[in-house]
């Protein structure tokens, strides 16, 4: 069993390695072709670098789902993500400046706000399967059949948004030179990062699953904790590096873009692929409205003088850690806050 252990543990970190990597590619081309398409920065991390860095998230839904079986798994890893990237990655990417991480009020009241609708809008979803599609369950557990018509509310509300940053694209004007960027080489090593990154994915999801079968514990834990830490490796290497260069902005806002794209395409398109699933609405509403805390947590403190200082930064990442231990106290039964919670 040890050796089984330490030969996914290799797995996981050998998976984790690759997604850098893929994250690398995906970050150097994700932002030549923005300046070549002359987007503006706020677009260009809440789009462009935020779809391109949730790819992982969204190859965990459907490869957890066709391949493995593991819907539940996929939604861990992504609400798991989502968490983490509020939490983590913005405050990393805080402490990665040498004093403080700048906000704007676009930022404040146009991503983060879009953002929170996005996590109430999946809560109704959610809640819309457990009132007109609900599933019998012999313990009291709230379920509900999510199909792919309830999967269309948030991918509308996805839409709307790209809708939106269009607006900001109209009377921008740029103030890079891209004439000598080759787009078609450009697009050719996002491909294959993303096929990178998909490699990365499927060895830490196959690791998430091994650790569950041999540790006794539900592939839920390993999601929401291993995977969705591995799979936001790209979104924390393209916010690090942002920050490092001063682009406050484009750091902050690929953290809101990629949630969004998380929470109302990734879930969405598993539920499509998969042509319906069983959603347990006494598990997703408390995990939900952790998420919805963080986010308001963040808001709060991009809010307060438009920066994210260091002691905020270090308040997420203990307030993270508080976090994976109430998923780890439930996990193996130590507490019971959360009714038939994965165990």
């Amino acid at each position: 069993m040890i050796l089984s252990l330490l030969f996914w543990s290799a797995i996981a970190i050998v998976a984790t390695l690759i997604l850098w990597k893929g994250s690398d590619w995906l970050e150097k081309s994700s932002e030549k072709l923005s300046v070549y398409y002359e987007l503006p920065d706020i677009v260009q991390g809440a789009v462009v670098v935020a779809i391109g860095s949730s790819f992982p998230e969204l190859s965990t839904v459907i490869l957890s789902s066709l391949l493995h079986g593991e819907f539940e798994l996929g939604v861990a890893a992504i609400v798991g993500s989502a968490i983490f990237n509020i939490l983590v990655i913005s405050a990393v990417a805080g402490l990665a400046t040498k004093d403080h991480l700048e906000s704007n009020r676009d930022l404040v009241y146009k991503e983060a706000q879009f953002y929170i609708i996005s996590v109430a809008v999946l809560i109704i979803t959610f809640s819309f399967a457990a009132i007109f599609n609900p599933v019998s369950s012999d313990d009291g557990t709230i379920l509900g059949e999510m199909d792919r018509v309830l999967a269309l509310i948030p991918l509308v509300l996805y839409l709307f948004y790209i809708f939106i940053q269009y607006q900001d694209t109209m009377d921008y004007t740029p103030k890079v030179e891209a004439s000598n960027i080759k787009p078609l080489k450009q697009w050719g090593l996002l491909l294959a990062s993303l096929v990178v990154i998909l490699i990365g994915v499927e060895m830490l999801v196959q690791a998430a699953i091994n650790f569950g079968d041999l540790l006794g514990t539900p592939s839920f834990l390993w999601g929401i904790s291993v995977v969705a830490a591995g799979t936001s490796i790209p979104d924390m290497f393209v916010s690090v590096k942002k920050a490092r260069k001063g682009d406050g902005i484009t750091s902050l806002a690929n953290v809101l873009g990629s949630n969004i794209f998380d929470l109302l395409v990734c879930i969405p398109l598993g539920v499509i692929i998969a042509g319906t699933t069983v959603i347990n609405f006494t598990v997703a509403a408390p995990l939900m409205g952790a998420l919805t805390f963080a986010t308001l947590l963040l808001f709060s403190f991009m809010r307060t003088r438009m920066i994210l200082g260091r002691r905020e930064s270090v308040t997420l990442l203990v307030v993270y850690a508080l976090f994976l231990s109430w998923m780890a106290l439930e996990n193996f039964g130590v507490i019971d806050t959360i009714p038939s919670f994965p165990a």
